[in-house]
């Protein structure tokens, strides 16, 4: 892990380029926590790209970079208001030399996220897939707890997506 800061900041029309590209690292990274898989991602226009950087400014939305020193794209967290479940996490990711406690980019992010998602309601809800151990003990460790919904991962409906909610 290196000894840069890092800062956070809401991503905008400007940012498709690396709202794109962080995209793609996050898909190589972990395959099964995104609602698309590398081919769909690519076939993404810029339109589509543009469109998600303005997630960072939407009404009942956020979407949230973290940066460090040197400009690079270290992290990512968004969220919306869905009607069934209310504020909803999405699109975790921190890059794997920012990871873990120590470094606190995934702190940072869900904090921002969280004080958004208080002006929308009172939990934050969120979906992993099954055998994302590694998320679910991240999310367990700051207070998330399982549900006991599960719902079919679209990707691959054999296996699920859990449901964890976290009280704020």
């Amino acid at each position: 892990m290196t000894t840069q800061t890092y800062s956070l900041r809401p991503t905008r029309d400007s940012d498709w380029r690396d709202v794109r590209e962080l995209r793609l690292e996050m898909i190589r990274d972990t395959p099964t926590a995104y609602m698309e898989n590398l081919e769909e991602a690519l076939g993404r226009d810029e339109t589509e790209w543009r469109m998600r950087g303005r997630r960072g400014s939407a009404e009942h939305g956020i979407a949230v970079v973290a940066i460090d020193a040197l400009g690079r794209w270290i992290g990512t967290m968004g969220g919306y208001v869905d009607p069934s479940v209310g504020a909803l996490l999405v699109g975790v990711y921190v890059t794997p030399d920012y990871r873990g406690r120590g470094a606190g980019v995934t702190d940072a992010l869900l904090a921002a996220v969280e004080a958004w998602a208080g002006t929308e309601g009172d939990r934050l809800t969120l979906h992993v897939h099954e055998h994302n151990i590694r998320a679910i003990t991240a999310y367990e460790n700051r207070g998330f707890i399982a549900t006991g919904e599960a719902i079919p991962y679209n990707l691959d409906p054999t296996t699920n997506e859990l449901e964890m909610v976290k009280a704020l």
